[in-house]
């Protein structure tokens, strides 16, 4: 057993517990492995440098990330079996501390040190974000917004396709992106109950897709407003194309500075996963008192399963560090009682979890099918995050690993009158 591959996949597995799902290909050109299983490419040393001195997600990131590691064949089915192995660690399985304890383990570690090289910590992709805690100040949600968001609008033209809409699309059959997202756009407005005349607040506004519909379609003079300069530049220059911008402003302000209330709607879209949980019932109060008595919000949102012992929650690794910095997931039912300890009436929850995964891989394909452009406008590191990122949280929604969820809520007046029909939803079998 001579080859790296081959030494690799028994290091590996002699860690793990159990026998590895997926093939190696090593720098020396060798392959080990199960027959017909995907294939992790370990161009180098250093990506085993990289996945040393960080165990676990974070590591494998980094040497993702870096270009030291690579799939050979299809990427989702790949990264299914890899996240098989991370969930299962996670979840009752061996952990690394546990696995040490053996001495055939220890014996396999020591191997996987001399192959290596050099003990030195490898250093971290640039774009990797680091700091030392999750704040949620202004400052530091406008740096972690900067961070994502101004990538640069060609950028994510290539990904979101023309409807330049950065959250789940609603899908019927037959349907492309562009419509999935339109039909999208109208649901929340549907829900919002939007009429000629009404002030809407579109909180985390985007590239103003919802303020530009909601104005065109519904007659409402829409308020957007979003912490991304590039953001709002392009918004701008979209509300100005299509003859709006006597119903559309576009505002790079956070929304608990907003002061000219109150407003018959809000919409926050694929925004409260930036709020954080010490943060989350203020969000919600902020909001409520940006609303008239009878005014709806509709709060668009990602949310995770719960824990047994919500304490030990931490965010993802991989995405706190290269996607979403600061971005924190709560169940749907912490979600729901926070609106409602702010005073809202909760009306409507509607999960939505398979059409984001099926609008995640409509992005993947999008980036794939023009993945030189992409690399030149930001770089190769940043659209392999990208990228990993997109494919992950695919699999992650089809497996209900997380969720996204529709929260209609009301400003109840005192009288009780919610405004709405008694009928607000119809079902298909």
């Amino acid at each position: 057993m001579s080859d790296a591959a081959s030494r690799l996949v028994s290091v590996a597995e002699q860690l793990l517990g159990a026998p590895l799902p997926v093939g190696i290909r090593a720098w020396d050109g060798s392959r080990a492995g199960p027959p017909g299983a995907p294939v992790l490419v370990v161009r180098n040393r250093r990506a085993l440098r990289h996945m040393l001195f960080k165990p676990g997600e974070l590591g494998l990131a980094r040497a993702w990330v870096a270009g030291d590691l690579d799939v050979e064949g299809d990427l989702y089915t790949a990264l299914g079996a890899v996240a098989g192995m991370l969930w299962e660690r996670g979840e009752g399985g061996r952990t690394l501390v546990q696995a040490l304890r053996d001495p055939d383990v220890r014996v396999g570690a020591r191997e996987l040190l001399r192959l290596a090289g050099p003990p030195l910590p490898p250093t971290p992709p640039r774009e990797e974000v680091r700091r030392a805690r999750h704040l949620h100040t202004r400052r530091s949600d406008r740096r972690a917004i900067s961070h994502h968001y101004d990538v640069g609008n060609d950028f994510y033209e290539i990904v979101l396709g023309p409807s330049m809409v950065y959250s789940c699309a609603y899908w019927e059959d037959g349907g492309t992106l562009e419509t999935a997202q339109r039909d999208k756009l109208e649901l929340v407005c549907v829900k919002l109950g939007l009429k000629p005349g009404q002030r809407l607040l579109d909180v985390g506004c985007g590239w103003g897709s919802m303020a530009i519909h909601a104005a065109r379609e519904h007659g409402v003079g829409v308020v957007g407003v979003t912490l991304s300069q590039e953001q709002a530049a392009y918004a701008r220059k979209r509300v100005a194309d299509e003859g709006l911008t006597d119903r559309v402003e576009i505002r790079v302000q956070d929304y608990r500075d907003v002061p000219d209330g109150p407003y018959d709607a809000i919409s926050s879209i694929g925004m409260a996963e930036h709020v954080g949980a010490e943060r989350y019932l203020d969000y919600a109060r902020d909001l409520y008192a940006l609303l008239r008595p009878g005014g709806r919000l509709l709060n668009h949102q990602i949310a995770r399963r719960p824990q047994h012992d919500e304490s030990a929650y931490n965010v993802d690794a991989f995405i706190d560090a290269y996607v979403f910095p600061d971005g924190e997931l709560a169940p749907i039912g912490t979600t729901v009682t926070q609106l409602e300890r702010a005073g809202f009436e909760v009306r409507d929850v509607e999960s939505i979890r398979e059409h984001y995964a099926r609008t995640l891989r409509e992005w993947v394909a999008g980036l794939e099918a023009d993945w030189e452009h992409a690399v030149r406008l930001t770089s190769p590191g940043r659209a392999r995050v990208w990228r990993l990122y997109m494919a992950a949280c695919a699999l992650a929604f089809e497996r209900n690993r997380i969720g996204v969820n529709q929260v209609l809520a009301i400003r109840t007046p005192e009288t009780g009158a919610s405004g709405l029909p008694l009928r607000t939803r119809t079902w298909n079998s």
